[in-house]
Parts: C-alpha cells; structure tokens; sequence
C-alpha cells in the first residue's frame, strides 16, 4: 500500500529544493594589488634607512597611506641586513649607497629624486601610521611651505637636553617664540615644492640651517601635529659615553645662528636697547 505524500512534507521538499537552487556560494576576495609608487605622484614620501629590516615595511605601509597619488622614496646607506631588498618587494623606489652617508643625508637624496608637489619626511625606524602623517600633508597643500612636527622634546627637566635648548634658542632668535622647539631637525615633516626650490635639496641635510633659511626667507612655516618620536626612538648606545651625534647638531644650530648675523647684523636685528654706547671711552 502506497503512503500519500502529505502537503507538509511536499511543501518541505520544495523549500529545501529551492534553498539549494538559491544558495549563495562564498567569494573568494580579490588579491590585494601590489604597493607601487604612482607614476604622477603629488606626495613624495622620503624614509632614509640605516639596518632598519624589521621596520620598513611598516614603515613603508604607513607612508603609502598619505595619499592616494602617493611615491615612497627609501634611501639606504651603509646597510648590511636586507633592509633594501624588503623596500623593493614594498614598491617603493630604493636608493642605495654602500657607505654610510653621514647624519640626515639621505634628506638630500630623497629631496633630490622626488617628483612629488609635496615632500614628507620620516625615519626607517619609526612605524607611524597614515592617520598620524596625513595633517602634514593637509598643512602643505592648505598653503603652508612647512610642516613641522609640533613636538619640542623634553623641556620639564632641571637642565634641558642642549640639543633641546639649542632649537628653541634658535626659534627665539629667529623672532618665532611660536614655534618653541619645533625644527627641520624632527621627522614627521613635508615641505612644498617651493619651499624645496627656495632652500635646495642640499640645505636639507643641516636641518637647522634649512630651518633658519625658510624663516628668513620668509617661507610660511608651521607646527601642525603632535608625533611624539622621542618616545618613538630607539636608544641608542653611545661609545665611550660621547654623543657624536649630539655634537653635529648643535653645530648645525651655530651655522644657523651665524647666518642669522650674517643676514640681519650683529645684533641679529634685535635693537641695542637705551644703551648708549658712544659714551664708553
């Protein structure tokens, strides 16, 4: 004897057919493009890189982010790890000199080979995401020639750090208490394509001269964002207890004061004040 198929069960047949006829299979997502530089780019992105293997990458995914007409420009000096290889595998453009260039260098040599209408500047050894370097490009393209990082270094201390003291002397002297400690000398920064005409790439490589420069010269130059790097930076050990580095910038900071002079007179352009010197026999 045959059982009559009941309405629920022919009803539950149907359903179950047309689930499977109308099941939505799974996609697999699209591979990712390759990272490559924008063949017209308006952001030049320029990482000088010393042994900075195990943060380029990110250093370089961080930069593309800035823009979407974006060319990463990393130079490698003096490396002995594989830091240029993983910056090509990254797209950017790589550089590469087999002896060390010397304290910010590369600067130059990046400035040098960028195409883009705004240049920023950071480190191979500072992983800072695209969130935190973008307000350096919307400065510049909003009509600033400078981006300075808005960080002045550690200034709480009973004796600050000379390298400290040195830049907010400068900024003094220069007639921008404004700016505080805020310098070239500090990585994140952009500059605009004039400001690059104006100093040159090579000024770049002496940071507080070019800084000097571009006040002088009366480039708009301004703190935008706060990027604390000194907590960024790795500590490095110095030999024998001697900072060489340290060395360099202050003296940097002296070439900038003595262009000052140069420019504005002895006195820097500040007046001598009720003194009447004419009456010292």
């Amino acid at each position: 004897m045959k059982h009559k198929r009941t309405s629920a069960r022919r009803t539950g047949r149907r359903v179950s057919r047309t689930a499977r006829r109308t099941m939505i299979r799974p996609v697999r997502p699209a591979a990712p493009l390759p990272a490559v530089n924008h063949p017209e780019p308006y952001v030049s992105v320029i990482i000088p890189a010393m042994n900075e293997a195990r943060t380029i990458a990110r250093v370089i995914a961080g930069a593309r982010g800035v823009h979407p007409r974006c060319e990463v420009i990393v130079i490698v000096n003096g490396s002995a790890d594989q830091t240029a290889d993983i910056a090509r595998s990254s797209g950017a453009n790589v550089i590469v000199y087999e002896q060390p260039l010397g304290h910010d260098v590369g600067r130059s040599a990046g400035a040098a080979a960028a195409k883009g209408e705004i240049l920023l500047f950071t480190d191979g050894d500072l992983v800072i995401p695209a969130s935190q370097l973008r307000p350096f490009v919307t400065a510049v393209s909003g009509g600033a020639d400078i981006a300075l990082n808005d960080y002045s270094g550690p200034v709480r201390g009973r004796f600050p750090h000379p390298v400290v003291l040195s830049k907010h002397t400068l900024n003094l002297l220069l007639g921008r208490p404004d700016l505080k400690g805020c310098s070239l000398t500090a990585v994140p920064h952009a500059i605009s394509r004039k400001a690059l005409d104006v100093l040159g790439s090579g000024s770049l490589s002496r940071p507080p001269l070019a800084h000097a420069r571009a006040v002088l010269d009366g480039l708009r130059v301004i703190a935008v964002h706060s990027v604390p790097v000194g907590k960024m930076n790795a500590v490095r050990r110095k030999a024998g207890g001697s900072d060489p580095l340290q060395e360099i910038i202050l003296r940097d900071h002296l070439e900038a004061v003595a262009l000052l002079l140069e420019r504005k007179g002895d006195r820097g352009g500040f007046s001598d004040g009720t003194r009447r010197r004419e009456m010292v026999k």
